[in-house]
């Protein structure tokens, strides 16, 4: 068993590496009681299950397998269900080069032969006992009950699962994700941008052709306009002189507030936004975002020079500073203002001048984030290396992948225990996870044995150590193998941390390629998971005080984010409006029930 307490766990994994092998492996056996002639051992077959092996006659045992004698010097006939691992352990060893004498297995068999006269139920009595004056009060009596070590996890070997061949077959390759992407980026400068695809599901989501011409006219515009480019020295240095830029290219400038989530969602919408109003957009790239993403446009950068920021601070909104934000939007050196923490889709759609525009280029209307998500959002080389050596190391192998993201907002009024009630009743009712079965110690092997990897995302280790301490104490019911791991725990959020940002970004996208994702509502690190792996999560209400829902979660309406503040006047007619009801496809959250989402038009 491998297992690293708070970061994660593996269970059933010491596997014999013969089992691994294509081809059958032959053994010959040795028995006193002549019990097999051969048997074959099958590993890395298409559903990832236990040995095929070939039943032998045994002589003098009636019902063992060759299979659970195993080479060792065992004598057939004890009741298996009474210890399992005496018959199976050999499946989980490589098979002995050592192998016992003939005259060792007429001493075991003599042995116990006197054993069983001695002891055996129909020969204890006082007289053959008064024979041993050594006291047999230490030993287990006939009618108690052993601890054979049977409470331990059954050792499952690797399994030949449906992700083997996935990058042949069950995701063939699509680097440019349908054309969201274009050709010609330098492929070792951003490892994750053509190689992503290898990790998820083909999307069946596609862009249209009219988003895909928009982000190609986009590219040509920033390289043209972009940071060290004539036309952007040109606009800066009218900027600089206090009349605004010109020549043709107009700059819309990001500045990075709250988490990390918060941060993507609302730079996938102001990008969004660039698009719909031909701007260029620059980001601000402050020391706790260094390092996390690829430049997302091909021969260009959207990261807003240094410079630039000290000719407009942004961050100050006084009139009276010459340079402050204020102050040069008064003057109409910045033509317009927007506070990113708001933007999400859905306004765009509620606004008369881009309504039909945004229509076009998402006829699905929950697909916004989807497309520009993965559009904008590469893992640098840095933070790609960390999602892929977690997911090879512990997730690749599973049937499959479910994720929890778990999200506690205040741990002073919401215990532990009682997010932990929550999410099993969640995944008990909606059969996400297996129950475990309390009556069996162990179960025993099956073929086709299906295997789940279970990713916990949360600042803290009580989830992943509850979870895993269930699934390792029992058995499931289904005969699934578990497996439970958490990438970090660092207890506490720490805004402007950049090292937490990068394990938050790993974490995220290593959720968005899960199979199954559970979420904590309000949550934008959810969002953005289920985002960009074009997942319907089950959403797991809030917990205010100790007041729980029933049912604990709901599977949600679409892929897309929870708009939080959606406009709730009507400037026009001058009245208070419900935007929840204006189009079929905005709906209210089913987490936050005055936020808005997209859905698609027949829901």
């Amino acid at each position: 068993m491998h297992a690293h307490r708070g970061n994660h766990i593996e269970y059933f994994r010491n596997y014999s590496p013969s089992l691994r092998s294509e081809s059958p492996v032959k053994v010959e056996l040795y028995p006193r009681y002549r019990r097999s002639k051969t048997f074959k051992v099958n590993g890395g077959d298409a559903g990832g299950g236990a040995a095929q092996t070939e039943k032998s006659e045994v002589a003098g045992s009636g019902n063992v397998t060759s299979q659970q004698l195993v080479d060792e010097p065992f004598a057939p006939g004890h009741d298996k269900g009474s210890c399992l691992s005496r018959y199976e352990s050999g499946l989980y060893r490589k098979l002995s080069s050592h192998k016992p004498s003939p005259y060792l297995f007429s001493k075991l068999g003599s042995n116990e032969s006197l054993h069983h006269n001695l002891f055996g139920p129909n020969s204890y009595n006082k007289t053959i006992a008064s024979a041993f004056p050594f006291t047999l009060s230490s030993q287990t009596g006939p009618d108690e009950k052993q601890d054979n070590g049977t409470s331990a996890p059954e050792f499952l070997k690797q399994s030949g699962s449906r992700n083997d061949s996935s990058q042949s077959s069950r995701m063939p390759d699509d680097k440019l994700l349908g054309g969201l992407l274009a050709p010609g980026f330098d492929e070792r400068s951003c490892l994750s941008r053509y190689r992503s695809s290898l990790f998820r599901k083909i999307s069946p989501h596609k862009p249209s052709s009219y988003l895909l011409s928009k982000l190609r006219r986009y590219e040509d515009l920033h390289k043209r306009c972009g940071p060290r480019t004539k036309s952007y020295k040109k606009a800066f240095k009218r900027l600089k002189s206090g009349h605004g830029s010109s020549g043709g290219c107009n700059y819309l400038v990001w500045i990075p507030v709250n988490g990390l989530g918060n941060r993507m969602i609302s730079l996938a919408s102001t990008f969004l936004y660039a698009l719909l109003t031909d701007r260029v957009l620059l980001v601000e790239v402050g020391n706790d975002m260094s390092g996390l993403f690829c430049e997302p446009f091909p021969n260009s950068s959207w990261i807003l020079p240094k410079s630039f920021s000290h000719t407009v601070e942004f961050r100050n909104h006084y009139e009276r500073y010459a340079r402050g934000y204020g102050n040069q939007l008064k003057n109409g050196i910045i033509n317009e203002s927007m506070e990113s923490i708001n933007i999400l889709p859905p306004p765009f759609f509620l606004t008369p001048t881009f309504n039909q525009e945004v229509q076009r280029m998402f006829p699905e209307r929950e697909t916004v984030f989807h497309h520009l998500g993965r559009y904008l959002f590469h893992p640098s080389n840095e933070a790609w290396g960390r999602i892929i050596r977690f997911y090879q190391a512990y997730l690749a192998n599973a049937d499959e992948r479910i994720g929890l993201q778990i999200r506690v907002f205040n741990t002073k009024t919401t215990k532990a225990q009682t997010v932990l009630d929550e999410l099993f009743k969640c995944t008990q009712k909606e059969k996400l996870l297996p129950q475990v079965d309390p009556q069996n110690p162990a179960a025993a092997p099956i073929q086709n044995q299906r295997s789940k990897a279970i990713l916990v995302t949360s600042l803290y280790t009580e989830f992943y150590e509850n979870i895993s301490n269930t699934y390792w104490a029992k058995p499931t019911v289904t005969g699934e193998v578990i497996g439970v791991y958490q990438p970090s725990h660092d207890e506490t959020q720490h805004f402007g941390d950049n090292m937490q940002n990068m394990k938050a970004w790993a974490e995220m996208y290593l959720l968005s390629m899960s199979d199954v994702l559970v979420t904590s509502g309000w949550s934008t690190f959810g969002y953005v998971a289920q985002g960009l792996g074009g997942l319907k999560p089950w959403v797991l209400y809030k917990i205010e005080e100790e007041h729980t829902r029933n049912p604990s979660c709901v599977r949600d309406l679409s892929m897309e984010p929870c708009f939080h503040h959606p406009p709730t006047y009507d400037c026009r007619r001058k009245k208070k409006m419900n935007a929840g009801s204006l189009f079929p496809y905005l709906k209210y959250c089913e987490d936050l029930n005055w936020g808005v989402k997209l859905v698609s038009d027949h829901q």
